[in-house]
């Protein structure tokens, strides 16, 4: 097997960003949907969680009741959550030739913990090159929407999480973060615009897979 064919071989790993209520959830499913019909394996999962012991991480970032966690420690708990999922799942999963969907990752880590409560840039960065060293996604959909929009929408969802019921300023802090990386990753992260119709959201970030992996899925 020559490199060429190995590299159209290799699996990849994509992620989804973004604020509260911007559809993450649906366009993973939709971008699922539509690989398979490509004929590529796929496994969807999210963060914080993905594993067993993920997702007790989880539950204790998202309940209502963690009112005094730290921020160091909302972030550290991130961090141990993410570790266990790359070494679980995330790893083999890619291993195996399987495209691996990620409802966030550390894109959010610096958004959230970093852009959201103030946690220096250089200390997740620290956190980012002790848990996966060099390891990026090959392509991360950051997808934007009105933050008053985004909001609106969980409220219809009922019940907010300990992160859905933070302030409307925390998630503008949010978004101005994620769209500041973007900038300076211009390659890896995309940005698609969530405020349109569900299905043309889904069109253009298939169009913008097909454009990052063009010698994989033609």
């Amino acid at each position: 097997m020559n490199n060429n064919t190995k590299e159209m071989l290799r699996s990849k790993f994509i992620t989804f960003e973004g604020t509260e209520g911007v559809g993450k959830t649906t366009q993973i499913e939709l971008l699922q949907e539509y690989l398979q019909s490509k004929k590529i394996k796929t496994l969807v999962t999210r963060e914080p969680g993905g594993t067993k012991t993920g997702e007790r991480i989880r539950e204790i970032l998202l309940d209502k009741k963690s009112t005094n966690l730290d921020s160091h420690a909302e972030l550290l708990l991130m961090f141990a959550a993410r570790a266990q999922h790359l070494d679980e799942v995330i790893y083999p999963a890619l291993q195996k030739n399987i495209w691996v969907l990620c409802d966030r990752f550390t894109d959010a880590s610096y958004a959230y913990q970093g852009g959201g409560r103030g946690v220096p840039l250089s200390e997740i960065l620290k956190l980012e090159s002790v848990v996966q060293g060099n390891f990026q996604p090959d392509l991360t959909i950051l997808l934007t929407c009105d933050i008053k929009t985004g909001m609106q929408r969980v409220a219809r969802r009922g019940k907010k999480d300990r992160f859905e019921k933070e302030r409307l300023e925390f998630f503008e802090q949010v978004q101005d973060t994620y769209l500041q990386r973007a900038k300076d990753n211009p390659l890896r992260i995309r940005v698609v615009n969530a405020d349109q119709a569900i299905n043309e959201v889904a069109i253009a970030i298939q169009t913008t897979v097909n454009q990052r992996f063009p010698e994989l899925l033609f």
